[in-house]
């Protein structure tokens, strides 16, 4: 009978029933299909335009219109132009947030391992450090040697165009010498390795990750930070100090060379400079740098690696983080330490 009269009502000019005497029996189904017909906020004011009604089905329809008025959505807000930036920000703030959370955790592990180790050399993995050593150091230092010989050559002709308007072209011997020991020879080497290195452990813990082999290793009571990551780390730490040495005497002699072609400066007169007016804590500065940023690059390289999830895709994702983070972390650290260096006046 209810729909209708619904249907009766929607066919009339107005679109909605005046007078509502004539149902007989009504219900919460009935009442919302009347607010269908006459809106929500027609049957909240039913008191107003039906007071014929008996009071308990007034107090029906009053009550699922007020119902049906709190359920409706509001009319969406224009959003602020800067709150999607902003948000997006926020995000990934946090998602910084966590990745830094994570990696001093892995690095507490990583300690914690080491510690072990040493108070029990029976459990001292040689063979596998010198092999990542072979792999990490000797592979490297070709093409690590190669780059800083070319940007030592290029400092050297950026030191010598700028400083010869001064008549001081002698000072691009001292340019050269001041850049790759303290910032180039080490910065440079740990970049590679970053890019070289972290990427190849992530990619092979995360393989054996995605073939549960990191499981089986812990079902036989074996710690996979032991076994895989402390040698990995030991190597890297030996590699980068030596790869670091290498660096600043291609890149000194990539300068040298330059010196030699377009300053006239000769060899002799280039390693004078050298002995007289650059003191060796310049080059322990560089050096000591080398071991933070390979424990650095190694732990995250590793950490990537027991991120990943099984899939191919997920290795890839979590290689290129390995090695945006690395490096990233890299020129942290080095901008730290000359900010600190600078105020201990080393």
């Amino acid at each position: 009978m209810l729909r209708r009269r619904i249907a009766q009502a929607r066919q009339t000019t107005t679109g909605a029933p005046q007078s509502l005497a004539e149902i007989a029996t009504l219900d919460t189904a009935g009442a919302a299909l009347l607010a269908e017909l006459t809106g929500a906020q027609r049957l909240a004011d039913i008191d107003d335009w039906a007071p014929q009604l008996p009071a308990e089905r007034r107090a029906l329809l009053r009550s699922v219109g007020e119902a049906l008025l709190r359920c409706e959505s509001p009319a969406p807000a224009t959003p602020h132009p800067l709150r999607g930036p902003l948000a997006d920000i926020g995000r990934r703030m946090e998602s910084v947030g966590r990745q830094q959370k994570h990696l001093l955790g892995f690095i507490g592990r990583v300690l914690a391992a080491l510690a072990t180790s040493i108070a029990h050399p029976r459990r001292w993995r040689l063979t596998p450090v010198i092999a990542q050593i072979h792999q990490t150091g000797l592979d490297a230092l070709p093409i690590v040697a190669l780059l800083t010989f070319l940007v030592g050559a290029v400092v050297a002709f950026l030191g010598a165009t700028v400083l010869s308007d001064f008549g001081a072209t002698l000072y691009t011997v001292h340019l050269v010498a001041y850049a790759f020991l303290r910032e180039f020879g080490v910065i440079l080497a740990a970049i590679l390795l970053a890019g070289r290195t972290a990427s190849a452990f992530t990619a092979q813990l995360g393989a054996m990750k995605a073939n549960e082999e990191l499981d089986a290793l812990r079902t036989l009571g074996l710690d996979p930070v032991e076994l895989l990551v402390l040698p990995r780390v030991l190597a890297l730490m030996v590699s980068l100090p030596i790869l670091t040495f290498a660096g600043m005497l291609s890149g000194i002699l990539g300068g040298a060379m330059v010196s030699l072609i377009a300053l006239d400066i000769s060899a002799t007169q280039f390693l004078a400079i050298l002995e007289r007016d650059i003191a060796i804590q310049h080059f322990l500065v560089g050096l000591g740098k080398a071991p933070i940023f390979a424990f650095v690059v190694a732990v995250i390289g590793c950490l990537e690696g027991f991120k990943v999830s099984g899939s191919a895709q997920s290795v890839g994702e979590h290689t290129t983080s390995s090695v945006v983070q690395s490096i990233f972390m890299v020129i942290l650290l080095d901008a730290l330490a000359a900010l600190f260096c600078m105020e201990m006046g080393w």
